[in-house]
């Protein structure tokens, strides 16, 4: 029986989806699972898989196309059988390109401001052709107010600079003007014309997005330090013995811990929802990646029950597909708590804007090698900052704090990732 494709929803807020290419053509052979087309949402260009195997029967819009979420976008069903299209009729056509806006001409009364002449060329300083005349005192004052003894007008016998003439120097300001030898032209400021850049459709979402967070949700942070030694030291034995491919990073044992933490704060693994808050079942963990003009975030699914080796290998994998453009759906939707680590940039703390409908994030900082006190004595250590956002309309200061103590458990004593 044929089966219609549809646009899919990625993420809670995609109304609608640009269908930029079609990777299968009418009357190709497609299976279950095959990609069968690209469509750009506001965060990446994502790879739609067929729902149904047979053969591609119909293509409802047109490459360019934007096609709102749930619209029917392809037919795929058995070579022979007969179809209908979908009610809602025929192909969706590329939307046309905005013309340029012309230049508004100027309306009546207003003043047209004329083009800035050139700067003038700077006038040469004239250097004079013997030795300056000045009595011993006119030059000590002169050196010690840095008056340039070539200015002075002299009024001592044979045009002699003397005392009096210095301090009718001082008194006109005529303090710190450039030397004889090696005259430095005066200063022209380079001009550097503004800029305006067109945001990208990933940019303006990020824009809506975190200022609709920022404005919404009353945000409340924690920050906690932690001991790193014991995990940076379990991280270098386990990596020894692995592939260098598949090698891991600090992150992953944070979103590790992160994930059994939350096991202990349901109500932190949870999403604001007008009169209730929604406590997730699962633990899926997003995780900030930086892409070209923005960031993106990709998801750790079942975070608390995977072992680090795949949790590793998994984010690897996003992330690349993501920094590519060719992110899956499930790659980018369904976090459930999220994780912003910029710890690459040698960043000591931070602050994260929660991303809705979570009630909370954390911001990872740096581990850094510090000095430490420990029983009384200075030594150096490794501290690594983190900062807890939460939605003070889900939970409140106290849990918070207890939710980074018993993060600390789980970063300071580190065999407890692998149980």
């Amino acid at each position: 029986m044929a089966e219609t494709v549809t646009m899919p929803k990625l993420g809670f807020d995609m109304a609608e989806g640009t269908l930029v290419r079609w990777v299968k053509n009418e009357g190709e052979t497609i299976n279950k699972g095959d990609v069968l087309a690209e469509i750009e949402t506001d965060k990446a260009t994502v790879e739609v898989e067929s729902s149904a195997s047979g053969v591609v029967r119909k293509l409802l819009v047109d490459q360019g196309a934007v096609v709102p979420i749930g619209a029917p976008i392809a037919i795929v069903g058995s070579a022979d059988e007969k179809i209908e299209s979908p009610a809602d009729g025929g192909k969706q056509k590329t939307a046309p390109a905005s013309a340029p806006a012309a230049p508004a001409a100027p309306s009546a009364g207003t003043v047209q401001t004329p083009a800035k002449a050139a700067p003038a060329p700077p006038t040469a300083v004239p250097v004079p052709t013997g030795p300056v005349k000045a009595s011993p005192l006119a030059k000590k004052m002169a050196r010690d107010a840095q008056v340039d003894l070539s200015r002075v007008q002299g009024s001592g016998p044979g045009g002699r600079v003397v005392r009096k003439d210095i301090e009718a120097a001082l008194a006109g300001g005529a303090v710190g003007a450039p030397s004889a030898v090696g005259l430095a032209a005066p200063f022209t400021p380079v001009s550097h014309e503004d800029q305006a850049v067109p945001l990208t459709k990933l940019r303006l979402a990020i824009a809506r997005r975190m200022g609709e967070a920022k404005q919404t949700v009353p945000h409340f942070y924690v920050t906690h330090e932690y001991k790193m030694e014991a995990l940076l030291s379990m991280r270098t034995q386990y990596n020894a013995i692995l592939p260098e491919n598949e090698k891991t990073s600090v992150n992953d044992y944070v979103v590790k811990a992160v994930a059994l933490a939350l096991r202990e704060f349901p109500n932190l693994n949870a999403s604001f929802a007008g009169d209730k808050v929604v406590r997730h079942g699962a633990v899926h963990v997003g995780v900030a990646v930086a892409v070209e003009n923005g960031l993106l975030t990709v998801v750790c699914r079942d975070s608390d029950q995977k072992p680090l080796r795949q949790i590793s290998m998994e984010l690897k994998s996003m992330a690349g597909r993501a920094r590519s453009g060719k992110v899956r759906p499930e790659d980018i939707e369904g976090s459930t708590f999220s994780v912003s680590n910029m710890g690459m940039f040698d960043v000591e703390n931070f602050l994260a804007i929660i991303n809705p409908p979570e009630a909370a994030i954390l911001a990872v900082s740096s581990a850094r090698e510090v000095p430490v006190v420990e029983n009384g004595a200075v030594k150096a250590g490794w501290r690594m900052k983190a900062t807890i956002s939460v939605d003070h309309r889900v939970s409140d200061g106290a849990e918070g704090a207890q939710f980074m103590q018993a993060l600390a458990k789980y970063i300071e004593e580190p065999l407890r990732l692998l149980l």
